[in-house]
């Protein structure tokens, strides 16, 4: 598989994953959101998800295990169960659905998270705990097939009111409870073989840069800017993948 990118689709893969968690180290997460449709191009789908949900995981083990006192497990634990229902679901759709059919779906999806965070929809009322029920599922369920659950989770979490600082440490806790049953499910399913490994080691450097420019910039720039600017490249690259 490596042999068949050239060394500019090589470079730009790092640039995307440089700029997806550059994003990531600003609000949170979304990197899935900008690295898996734009590493849609060059590589398939079952080789990027995978990738990108193991670089994830090691983004947010260093997070949760750090604020590790700030993680509300009153809000994560009823999400799990729903989750991991998904991730089972997802992992059979992988074997079962075409590729390119698949690619058209995450296109969709970018789109119209994108059209959310642009019209401003974020609750503004403390909602119930049923919520879980949608939110685990379906975040365990494109979060497998396409490496960007995390919108799911932050909504249910936006609608049980929690502070920034809780925010982030449960949203970082839930991804690496939801991202070992991911990579568990990849694993037996045969989707980690050496060339994705090795794709994945190449990419710690350019994750870690992102990481960290995203850190330093964070203090220093609107959210509601950053997201505009970031939903209008979602917009870019669903569509793209749509005409793909």
């Amino acid at each position: 598989m490596l042999e068949t990118l050239s060394f500019s689709q090589l470079i730009l893969a790092a640039v995307v994953i440089v700029v997806a968690y550059f994003v990531r180290g600003i609000a949170g997460f979304g990197s899935g959101l900008i690295a898996i449709p734009l590493l849609a191009f060059m590589l398939p789908l079952s080789v990027a998800v995978p990738m990108i949900v193991l670089l994830d995981y090691l983004a947010s083990a260093s997070h949760g295990a750090k604020h590790r006192d700030l993680i509300k497990w009153r809000e994560l634990l009823p999400l799990l169960p729903f989750s991991f229902i998904g991730v089972v679901l997802a992992l059979y759709i992988f074997k079962s659905i075409d590729a390119v059919l698949l690619s058209k779906g995450l296109g969709v999806f970018i789109i119209l998270f994108a059209l959310y965070t642009l019209a401003n929809l974020a609750p503004h009322y403390i909602g119930s705990r049923l919520w879980a029920i949608p939110a685990g599922s379906l975040g365990g369920l494109i979060g497998t097939l396409f490496g960007t659950g995390g919108p799911f989770y932050a909504i249910y979490l936006k609608l049980r009111g929690l502070e920034k600082s809780d925010f982030r440490a449960t949203f970082a806790m839930i991804f690496l409870l939801d991202g070992a049953g991911r990579l568990t499910g990849y694993l037996i399913s045969g989707f980690f073989h050496l060339d994705a490994l090795f794709l994945v080691a190449a990419s710690l450097p350019m994750m870690i840069i992102g990481m960290y420019l995203g850190g330093h910039v964070h203090a220093n720039i609107s959210q509601r800017t950053f997201q505009r600017a970031i939903s209008l490249l979602l917009i870019g690259s669903g569509t793209a993948l749509l005409l793909k």
